[in-house]
């Protein structure tokens, strides 16, 4: 059970939510009191004549010099829902919306944002009861925050005002999921029948709820908060996988050597250079060829590649933690500045994205590095001027079989369409709103790139612990000479991918160890083999 109060959301927590379906807590007493009171504010604020609030009395973006009358409020917060409610695309992964929920109520749990409680509280029956909006995936600039993928979000927890006289249905719902909390029975339905079917109200929205559930970096944090638990998976098995292909490549120890990496001085560097000597540690392959002094960088350097990565992940994890627990709407209301005894509604720019736009270029770029210094080790893996007399293509019977030839290819592909992919978008920037928001972040794009670059690395890894598993096979004697860590990451890969003798078809091979790697099975087993501590 989760309990969100706009101070302590974790990573964690949005993971446990958006993938494993956590149950996430009722509104707390304390919650509900801090909220009811920023709302009160907003009700007296909006009788007092000649009183301006942004986006409360007034248009919005450009439009914002057009005072709105107070009877008019409500119909103001439901338009605004509607008319951003414009995204297109392939529909966000109902994991990453769910972690948008998830943040959204966690912002509205602060009190700044004006809102009564019953929308914070909706939000939550919707994550319990599994009703998680269609969003599609492009249409943000990352601007006044993620406006598009929150509208999309909002649509279906409101309704129309006029729906009890003219429209029974409540209006325009737009569509849903509505399943188990693994998503894996979900079928798509109109909103308000999802809504119904899980016995949940949707709200005719009071003066300034439309822009408090639009306004925000949720798509942006919820991407970065979800990607970089993954990325941090993903940069363990990549050491793994870099182990196991310095085993097959009969790679040298004396790269890893602590003193080394003590005169580097970088942190990350050194836990993944002590790692990888811990995994190789009784190995009778590593340091068997003599007539060697020094390996390639793609084995030699593994611990400067890999440990800037670590690093940046230690920065990307603080930076989002702080993230999750933002107020990043507008405007914010606050009731206790000492200057300000009776209260005051002040607008900025907590919702624009570049600060998550960079962080998640910055997470694309570091990934991208991890999977282009693995696919240069499954070249050298299948390549036997470069592989210590592996055979040609990691196959007994190389000319009639091909063995991993094309896996290669697939990996070479994925590395290349990374590089299209980490080119930076949070230096990008069209003006946009009769030029009143005329500069973005389109970290939106960024979050979406950062994704697509995570699956991609994964497969990459996967390819390389295909490769290293095959290598080591043809070995003699290979298994049983491993170091004990590798032992372990070698029986785990071949409890899911038999040695190839001939050729055959590895799609399943490959999404095979994806998903192991996503399950942390790999990681699990290795972990109990010898202790190692991968944080």
């Amino acid at each position: 059970m989760i309990e969100l109060t706009g101070n302590s959301l974790t990573i964690e927590d949005v993971v446990a939510v958006a993938r494993h379906g956590a149950r996430v807590a009722p509104l707390s007493e304390n919650v509900r009191d801090r909220m009811q009171r920023s709302r009160d504010w907003v009700d007296a604020a909006l009788r007092q004549e000649g009183k301006l609030i942004y986006g409360v009395n007034t248009g919005f973006g450009s439009l914002a010099t057009q005072q709105i009358a107070a009877d008019q409020a409500r119909q103001l917060s439901r338009n605004v829902v509607l008319v951003c409610a414009c995204g297109v695309g392939r529909p966000l992964p109902a994991e990453i919306v769910r972690a948008m929920i998830t943040i959204r109520v966690n912002m509205l749990a602060k009190g700044h944002s004006g809102v009564r409680p019953v929308v914070a509280q909706t939000l939550v029956d919707m994550l319990n009861a599994g009703v998680t909006p269609i969003v599609p995936s492009k249409g943000s600039l990352g601007a006044s925050g993620d406006l598009a993928p929150l509208a999309h979000i909002a649509v279906v927890m409101t309704r129309d005002i006029a729906c009890d006289v003219e429209d029974k249905d409540g209006g325009y719902s737009g569509q849903a999921w509505l399943g188990d909390e693994r998503f894996n029975a979900a079928e798509i339905i109109p909103g308000a029948e999802a809504m119904a079917a899980a016995g949940i109200d949707r709200l005719i929205l009071e003066a300034k709820e439309g822009l408090a559930l639009t306004n925000g970096m949720d798509f942006m944090s919820a991407a970065g908060a979800v990607a970089v638990h993954d990325a941090e998976n993903l940069l363990r098995h990549a050491e793994i996988a870099a182990a196991l292909s310095t085993e097959a490549l009969l790679g040298l120890s004396a790269a890893f050597h602590p003193a080394i990496h003590a005169t580097g001085g970088q942190s990350g560097q050194q836990k993944t250079a002590g790692n990888i000597r811990k995994l190789i540690e009784g190995s009778r392959l590593v340091d068997s060829d003599s007539g060697r002094v020094q390996d390639a960088y793609s084995l030699r350097c593994i611990p400067q590649v890999l440990g800037p990565i670590r690093d940046v992940l230690a920065f990307l994890r603080q930076s989002f933690t702080v993230a999750l627990n933002a107020a990043t709407d507008n405007p914010l209301i606050f009731l206790d500045l000492p200057d300000e005894p009776l209260g005051r509604a002040i607008s900025g720019g907590n919702f624009h994205g570049q600060g998550p736009a960079m962080w998640l270029d910055i997470l694309g770029i570091a990934l991208a590095e991890a999977a282009g210094i693995a696919e240069r080790r499954v070249f050298r893996l299948l390549t036997p001027e470069l592989s210590a007399g592996l055979p040609a293509m990691l196959v007994p019977t190389s000319g009639l079989d091909s063995g991993l030839m094309m896996v290669q290819y697939t990996a070479a592909a994925l590395v290349s369409d990374n590089k299209t992919l980490a080119h930076p978008d949070s230096v990008d920037s069209i003006p946009s709103c009769a030029n009143q928001e005329d500069h973005v972040s389109m970290g939106a794009n960024a979050a979406r790139h950062a994704l697509e670059i995570l699956d991609n690395v994964r497969h990459v890894i996967a390819i390389e612990l295909l490769a290293a598993a095959q290598g080591i096979d043809l070995r003699p004697d290979g298994p049983a000479h491993l170091g004990r860590g590798t032992a372990a990451a070698y029986a785990a890969v071949r409890e899911r991918v038999s040695f190839m003798v001939h050729d055959r078809a590895t799609t399943s091979d490959i999404e095979a160890l994806a998903d192991l790697i996503h399950s942390r099975e790999l990681l699990e087993a290795v972990r109990d083999a010898v202790g190692i501590d991968f944080d």
